[in-house]
């Protein structure tokens, strides 16, 4: 009886923690929204772009670390942290959940963000992405040309290869413009391999419906590629990777396989 008045009560915490995330990061977000649409056509474009990607990290941060101290979510993003202050280059995370975007923005102050076009209108985070010269996906040709002038400022590119999230284990096809805008802005690629022990999230996964808690996400840096000189050759050699690491790794871990380590969150 005990026993099973404590599962009880667990899982209501689970739920209670899982509807109060969201609402939280709701409240983040539209708390910057307005502050966002008025900075937009005031600020010059690079104290604008610094803004916004500034607070967004913190704000990202502030969202995870809160997760992590209802102790049923932990996040080990500790390995991105080396890339603050490199030159120019390009992030390459595989992409199990939409959580993906959120881990990587949350440790790195100047990274710009390739972004389906209608996140630009979301309400959410539309004003905020703007403010940050987030960059839409299409069309390509505008979005390669944009993301290789953003380069000018020093910033980091995150983009995802898979173009959406994980639906063919352990990779899905890459998509080519990594390499395209590798290959023009001659900017190296590092990829990142996020693994966790849960499907929540992932592709098909609605947003209200709770997984089995507690969900344990780790970052590693993989392995640095030059700026490639022959595009196909490049991307064989990226889904070849990409396919090898995270069957090795692995982003596909059995249930409550990884490590419980608690968010790094340095000052």
């Amino acid at each position: 009886m005990l026993r099973a008045a404590l599962r009880w009560l667990l899982n209501g915490y689970d739920y209670l923690v899982l509807y109060l995330g969201l609402l939280w990061l709701g409240v983040v977000c539209l708390a910057w929204t307005p502050l966002a649409l008025l900075a937009y056509p005031l600020l010059p474009k690079r104290w604008g772009q610094a803004l916004g990607r500034y607070v967004i990290m913190r704000g990202f941060r502030l969202y995870l670390a809160s997760l992590s101290l209802s102790g049923r979510c932990s996040f080990d993003l500790k390995a991105l942290d080396a890339l603050r202050g490199e030159p120019s280059l390009i992030i390459a995370p595989n992409h199990p959940c939409l959580l993906d975007a959120v881990m990587v923005i949350s440790r790195l102050p100047n990274v710009a963000c390739v972004l389906k076009s209608d996140l630009l209108n979301n309400p959410f985070l539309g004003a905020g992405a703007r403010l940050a010269r987030y960059i839409r996906n299409e069309p390509v040709r505008g979005m390669v040309r944009t993301a290789i002038q953003d380069f000018d400022s020093g910033s980091h590119l995150l983009l995802f290869p898979e173009g959406t999230r994980t639906i063919t284990n352990p990779v899905n096809p890459l998509k080519g413009s990594i390499a395209l805008i590798a290959h023009r802005a001659q900017v190296p690629v590092q990829t990142v391999l996020i693994e966790t022990d849960s499907a929540y999230l992932s592709k098909g996964w609605s947003l209200f419906r709770k997984p089995p808690m507690p969900i344990h996400y780790r970052v590693r840096l993989g392995r640095r590629f030059d700026p490639p000189q022959h595009t196909q050759r490049f991307m064989a050699e990226l889904q070849q990777y990409f396919a090898h690491e995270l069957v090795q790794g692995s982003a596909f871990y059995p249930s409550n396989t990884l490590p419980t380590q608690a968010i790094h969150t340095p000052s």
